[in-house]
């Protein structure tokens, strides 16, 4: 209980400089009176407690688009801040009159705002070239992570399955939040039954606060296999996937309790990019992590470094491999700044074994 009011607390504090300053910032440069401020202020400065308190689980008819309206007010907001600092200088030395400053800032938002609309709903094929002396054959997987159906929609999903069907793959993984909110049926899936090669998956964090055994169940029927701190066999490789969890020693438990078989590549699916050097130990090949987002939309991407040592990208522990995706889709705006979603296409060729 403790925890959660001194969560609420923050939260309202964030308030202030993400919803209040910007709104009333440039409503004064603008030279509003008070009604047309307030009429402003009020709907935006509240959008976020009422979204995400009350509107939570809607997903429906004019409710779906309000929550899309505030959603893209929280990524415009701290874009808006950032560029209200940089102004405030010149305006306050005389060098750009106030209204000048309002119009040119909400000029360059729209414009910024419009860019990463475009560019989250387009994510693009990225490959990435590995080897392993495991191997005596090419092998050849994609990754998708964060896809956030409910943020998303289902024609957003068509769009990536479209991208993963034209790859010439053996499987496709997904790690963790697939979907981000309750009540979401096969047939907003449905594009999943599309793929023609197995499914593998492992649980995220969003999955675990929404209705997680009807997502499982619902995933089961059309064919993926979930993988909850268990292991398959496909060809060469073993897959291991791990659900997710906010305890650091998470890949080290969980391991423990699976029998790795070092004579296959082994691959874990693991929804947070933490616990790399426990999966070293176990003798993992390759962990595959999304979560981070890439920070989505700067100036975020500089929390995310700080909270994640490996936060976008391959990393190495002896030889082990870690590849961190930006994730597929986005959660809350449907805005991509400083990041690109992605669909990951792993080439593993075959190495000589070091004697």
């Amino acid at each position: 209980m403790r925890r959660r009011t001194q969560f609420l607390l923050v939260a309202f504090l964030l308030q202030i400089p993400l919803f209040a300053y910007p709104v009333l910032r440039l409503c004064d440069w603008l030279g509003m009176n008070t009604w047309t401020t307030l009429a402003i202020f009020i709907p935006l400065f509240f959008s976020q407690i009422v979204v995400r308190l009350y509107l939570r689980h809607a997903n429906f008819g004019v409710v779906f688009w309000l929550r899309r309206a505030a959603d893209l007010w929280l990524g415009i907001s701290p874009l808006l801040l950032c560029m209200l600092l940089l102004a405030e200088v010149p305006v306050a030395l005389g060098w750009v009159a106030a209204p000048d400053a309002a119009y040119t800032l909400i000029g360059l938002t729209l414009a910024l705002v419009t860019y990463s609309v475009i560019n989250a709903y387009s994510p693009s094929v990225v490959r990435v070239p590995l080897k392993s002396p495991k191997l005596t054959a090419p092998l050849r997987f994609a990754q998708i992570t964060d896809v956030h159906i409910g943020s998303r929609s289902a024609e957003f999903l068509e769009r990536v399955m479209q991208e993963v069907n034209s790859l010439d793959i053996e499987f496709l993984c997904i790690t963790g939040d697939f979907i981000d909110a309750p009540g979401i049926s096969e047939q907003k899936m449905s594009a999943l039954r599309s793929c023609p090669v197995p499914i593998y998956f492992s649980i995220g964090n969003h999955e675990r606060y929404e209705d997680l055994d009807d997502i499982l169940q619902r995933l089961a029927a059309m064919g993926v296999q979930v993988l909850r701190s268990q292991s398959t066999v496909h060809g060469p490789v073993q897959l291991i996937g791990i659900d997710d969890s906010e305890r650091r020693s998470q890949v080290q438990r969980e391991l423990a309790t699976i029998d790795i078989d070092p004579e296959r590549f082994v691959l874990l699916l693991y929804h947070r990019p933490r616990g790399l050097a426990d999966a070293a130990a176990a003798g993992v090949d390759l962990m595959i992590c999304g979560h981070t987002h890439n920070g989505q939309i700067v100036p975020f991407n500089l929390v995310v470094n700080r909270v994640f040592e490996q936060s976008v990208g391959l990393f190495h522990h002896g030889q082990t491999q870690l590849y961190v995706s930006p994730g597929t889709g986005t959660w809350g705006p449907v805005m991509r700044l400083g990041s690109r979603g992605e669909v990951t296409l792993f080439e593993i060729e075959p190495a000589s074994r070091v004697h």
